[in-house]
């Protein structure tokens, strides 16, 4: 499994308007792209400000495609004024 892992500051004023948006990605995500198997959006415990996304795909191939979606580039585009930082990291997932 391939597994993206985002780390968002947004703006405080930006909160409201931005977590409907990205609710929105991670259910397009997860009901269109069948390589997309897990899209969990968290928001910290000590910053509400704080979102840290969890996305799991079958291959990175299924994530690549995840970046040309129209609902990933909609949502990249208006929510890129709201977001005071943001880390992506990649990962394969260990096996036990």
């Amino acid at each position: 499994m391939y597994v993206i892992t985002v780390d968002f500051l947004i703006k405080p004023e930006a909160i409201e308007h931005f977590m409907p948006l990205m609710r929105g990605n991670a259910t397009a995500s997860l009901e269109r792209e069948p390589g997309c198997i897990r899209f969990d959006v968290c928001v910290s415990t000590d910053d509400p400000c704080r979102v840290f996304l969890y996305e799991v795909y079958r291959r990175k191939e299924d994530f690549d495609l995840h970046l040309t979606s129209e609902h990933f580039i909609g949502f990249n585009a208006v929510s890129a004024s709201l977001v005071v930082s943001k880390a992506v990291r990649s990962f394969w997932q260990a096996d036990a």
